[in-house]
């Protein structure tokens, strides 16, 4: 006898054949339902979790077809067997193509069927397992939308989870692009301050002048533009975290105030007589040499060490390149959803490629590469076509890896990748702005410097 928790579902608008099935299927141990019409059997595939589906191809309202292509969006590990008394080939051609698990003609004879439907739940025991398998590879090399096998990033895992619930300051350092604000957002989502808010300011995005409000808010009257008090950023993650993305551009005058802010505790409003008392936790952020930045005046040395409380060094995509596979397939799940798309691998060639490039732009890029590649693919499998040209010129190897032969600078190779990466978009700057992870008006500034 058959596990009586396999559930089989027939559909057939021909009452004495679904009896026969019925009867066939029960007696070999299985739970069977039976919909006359197409329009009960839409209800029972939304409702009831089917181990098996039979249905007949021709039928009044939604044939076979249509009700396989709905079991598809619905339950998609669920088997599908069509049935029919016209043994067409090309229905049956049709039905396979569409997902169908098999497809077999009404006869007296039903070991075929039995025999159809016991491989069936075979295939979904299988899928199950392959899934559960998938679920349980992704989330252990995964961390809250970080994605990573390599020791580097399970390293990385274990700093998070180390100093989550701690109040400690954090600074993040990295190259752009490595996911510095996910794992910002992974300490707080994870920490004993998840529940309160987590504000988030880009130190390099917001002119001096309106940072400073921004941060610290005002009373009225402050300026001429004040015209009612409005509460700081400060204030406002009070109970949880202040990320300050790109801390080392903040300019100096407001790098004192926050040193205030972190030693005493409190913030006092622009125009304000008053200070209130504050409780956040600020996590930092920065892609720049701070050493260099404070060497050159630009960063005060007594904020640095009180903003690097917890240090965090995230590596560069080209030093885990083992996670590359893991990172392409999280990106071709996420664009096949957001496009519509049903791109299923990267081809051999378009692998070596992505393993061959030195990603100057770290994970940003290779994101921005299978959006790419994933809109332009006209097939199930990724190919070299689908990349950037930068990335298949016939001298593959990035400038990174020439610039040693040519003894290039620092900032030669910064302005040189810039132009690539110009060229690479059609001068859009908008579009090289975010490649390359910087606001425009940095990217404006580099180029006017040129």
């Amino acid at each position: 006898m058959k596990d009586r928790l396999h559930r089989i579902l027939v559909i057939d608008d021909e009452v004495r054949w679904c009896e026969l099935l019925r009867e066939t299927l029960t007696s070999e141990g299985f739970d069977v339902a039976v919909a006359g019409d197409s329009t009960l059997a839409s209800q029972l595939i939304h409702q009831v979790d089917f181990d098996v589906i039979l249905t007949d191809l021709r039928m009044d309202g939604k044939n076979g077809l249509q009700l396989l292509e709905e079991t598809k969006k619905v339950v998609p590990t669920t088997p599908v067997i069509l049935i029919t008394a016209f043994g067409s080939i090309d229905s049956a051609v049709q039905a396979m193509k569409m997902g169908a698990y098999d497809f077999i003609t009404k006869s007296g004879d039903m070991s075929e069927l039995i025999m159809a439907v016991e491989k069936a739940l075979e295939t979904k025991s299988l899928r199950k397992e392959v899934l559960g398998l998938k679920r349980k590879l992704e989330s252990q090399y995964s961390f809250h939308k970080m994605i990573g096998k390599s020791p580097l990033m399970q390293r990385i895992y274990q700093l998070i989870e180390m100093v989550c619930d701690t109040s400690g300051n954090v600074l993040i350092t990295g190259e752009s692009g490595t996911g510095k604000e996910l794992v910002a957002k992974a300490i707080h989502y994870n920490g004993a301050r998840k529940n309160g808010p987590f504000i988030a300011v880009n130190c390099a995005a917001i002119p001096e002048n309106l940072l400073e409000s921004e941060l610290f808010g005002y009373r009225k009257g402050a300026f001429t533009d004040a015209k009612i008090d409005k509460e700081g950023l400060v204030v406002g993650a009070t109970g949880g975290t202040l990320f300050l993305d790109e801390v080392t551009e903040m300019p100096p005058s407001l790098q004192a105030k926050i040193l205030r802010v972190i030693e005493e505790r409190e913030v006092r409003p622009l125009g304000g007589t008053t200070s209130y008392p504050t409780d956040v936790r600020i996590i930092s952020t920065s892609n720049r040499d701070i050493q260099l930045r404070i060497d050159q005046g630009l960063f005060r040395s007594d904020l640095y060490y009180r903003l690097r409380v917890i240090d965090i060094d995230l590596p560069p995509l080209r030093e885990r390149k083992e996670d590359i596979p893991l990172l392409v397939r999280h990106f071709l799940n996420t664009f096949n959803k957001d496009l519509k798309k049903k791109v299923t691998h990267v081809s051999t060639e378009a692998m070596r490629i992505l393993m061959d490039y030195s990603w100057p732009g770290n994970v940003r890029e290779l994101e921005n590469v299978i959006q790419r590649a994933v809109t332009l693919c006209r097939g199930e499998a990724v190919v070299p076509d689908d990349f950037p040209t930068l990335m298949t010129r016939t001298n593959s190897r990035s400038f990174l890896d020439r610039a040693p032969e040519k003894g290039r600078t620092l900032e030669e190779l910064e302005k040189e990748y810039i132009r690539e990466i110009l060229a690479e978009v059609g001068g859009n700057r908008s579009r090289a702005a975010d490649i390359l992870g910087i606001d425009r008006k940095t990217l404006y500034r580099k180029l006017k410097n040129e």
